[in-house]
């Protein structure tokens, strides 16, 4: 099967290019002009320089292509550029969708998140919805993902953690680090991917994606230390009240790690309400302990 990919440069996207070629299928992955560099040299992978925000860049990019896989998603907003949840979600998708109707692509597969819905308090929760909504009304055949916290060699989340853990006595956590997390294996969740491709019950379908065990914040931030070599990791609890308007502050600065929105979602948690695409895909899911050990070092 010949496969259309956006976000394929992405830490998710970079993985799934390896697991579309292992299952035999060929790629045609988008790339903006100039992050073509970013894509492995590698047999059966085809590039085309295009936007998803710009829908002239997609005309007759698709043809030929029996599937797509929409991966193309940001964590964090910078207006000033141009880069917001509602140009990257809602837009973005609509531009892919309209091409893939147009250009007779049957097979649609959405990246989303888990906590994706119309009255979240996140905007960034809410673009997904739409983007949901735009595949969900677009008459083809698709399947949604809506993944937890993804860990896995290259990630953002559990390599900032073991930093912090690596160069700080005392962590700094916001509030009281019990808020909850299911997180789920980037090997995993690209399997997903494309299995589905080839599964026509996964058709017309929303999976949640959320790894085999819950963790409160304080628990992973033990567990990378023990994986680390820590025999404890100290943290200092932050008030809320007093974290708010900090971050509300630093999120200006690009370099500060947090913003307002991660921050609801942190404290949100994220763990998923049915745990069903385990026996769907027949995967058995990795636990956080095991994976991280293969890509964490002291």
């Amino acid at each position: 099967m010949k496969v259309f990919v956006t976000g394929g440069t992405g830490f998710v996207g970079l993985y799934l290019l390896e697991e579309l070629l292992a299952a035999g299928h060929t790629v045609r992955c988008m790339v903006r002009d100039g992050s073509e560099g970013k894509l492995p040299l590698r047999e059966g992978i085809e590039v085309r320089l295009g936007d998803a925000t710009d829908p002239v860049s997609l005309e007759g990019s698709l043809e030929g292509c029996e599937a797509l896989i929409h991966l193309v998603g940001i964590i964090r907003e910078f207006p000033s550029r141009g880069i917001t949840f509602e140009r990257l979600h809602t837009e973005a998708t609509r531009n892919v969708v309209a091409a893939a109707v147009a250009q007779g692509v049957r097979r649609f597969v959405q990246m989303s998140a888990n906590g994706a819905r119309p009255d979240a308090a996140t905007a960034y929760h809410r673009t997904k919805w739409q983007a949901e909504e735009s595949v969900r009304d677009s008459g083809l055949a698709w399947t949604i993902f809506r993944p937890s916290l993804i860990f896995g060699p290259g990630d953002q989340f559990i390599n900032l953690l073991a930093d912090m853990i690596r160069r700080a006595p005392l962590v700094p956590v916001i509030g009281n680090g019990r808020y909850q997390m299911a997180p789920v294996a980037v090997e995993d969740v690209v399997s997903c991917f494309v299995k589905a491709l080839e599964l026509p019950a996964s058709s017309g379908q929303t999976y949640h994606l959320c790894g085999p065990a819950r963790y409160s914040y304080d628990e992973i931030l033990d567990l990378v230390g023990e994986t680390l070599g820590r025999d404890k990791v100290s943290k200092i609890h932050q008030p809320l009240w007093l974290m708010r308007p900090l971050v509300a502050l630093g999120q200006a600065f690009p370099a500060f790690p947090i913003t307002s929105t991660q921050l609801t979602m942190l404290l949100e948690g994220n763990v998923c309400p049915d745990q069903d695409w385990p026996a769907t895909f027949g995967l058995t899911p990795r636990p956080l302990a095991d994976g991280i050990k293969h890509y964490l070092t002291p």
